[in-house]
């Protein structure tokens, strides 16, 4: 079966995601894991190094500035990540999900350079993480604070990234049964958001995480 951007969008509506095994596969498989990995908005630890980078101005920090762009570096080998599963048909599914509204990218420049970002599926109150990439110290992780701000500003319920990861669990990501998550996946699709819409008092929100010591360090 051909995946199209419908089947995408009808495919995450029940929980499920796409993967390839490699960069040069040429087929995609689904993945229904049986627990599954969320970031809950209410639980969100910042380090409190990275709370104040994120406040700073090292970064210009964008939604859809280049989504094409971003999802391209997100593909692309880099030092500590020489594999990607992000294939061209990936690549092209999410793009046209772009062009659709349904995708977003959130990305950290330093004059005028894209230095970093994540991009991902957002349906509803729900964002579904995808990847994201960095080249310079901390620039994923600024991306990953203004997703949340945003998410907690536009009134989203529900950040799923997956798995759970490492570098994921020191910002407060969990595992929850497959039960749990379709539940939870169903009241934030039932709702009416934006993600893109800028936020007001995006640093107040920034301000409010749970502010922890542990380091912030690897990306998916």
């Amino acid at each position: 079966m051909k995946v199209t951007p419908e089947l995408l969008l009808r495919a995450y509506r029940a929980g499920v995601f796409p993967m390839a095994e490699t960069r040069e596969s040429t087929s995609l498989f689904w993945v229904d894991p049986p627990d599954r990995g969320i970031l809950p908005l209410d639980g969100f630890h910042l380090p409190r190094r990275l709370m104040r980078t994120a406040l700073s101005a090292r970064f210009d920090v964008r939604v859809d500035a280049d989504f094409a762009a971003t999802i391209a570096a997100c593909a692309a080998p880099r030092p500590g990540h020489p594999l990607t599963w992000i294939n061209p048909d990936i690549e092209r599914l999410y793009t046209a999900l772009h062009g659709m509204g349904f995708a977003h990218s959130v990305e950290c420049r330093q004059e005028g350079r894209l230095v970093g970002g994540l991009y991902g599926v957002s349906i509803g109150g729900a964002f579904f993480g995808e990847s994201m990439f960095s080249i310079v110290r901390d620039a994923s992780k600024v991306a990953l604070v203004h997703l949340v701000a945003r998410m907690i500003a536009g009134g989203f319920r529900l950040l799923d990234t997956q798995f759970v990861t490492e570098h994921l669990t020191q910002f407060g990501a969990i595992e929850i049964p497959r039960a749990a998550y379709r539940a939870r996946l169903a009241d934030a699709l039932a709702l009416e958001t934006d993600l893109p819409a800028a936020p007001l008092g995006l640093a107040a929100i920034i301000r409010s995480f749970r502010a922890t010591a542990e380091p912030a360090s690897a990306e998916r």
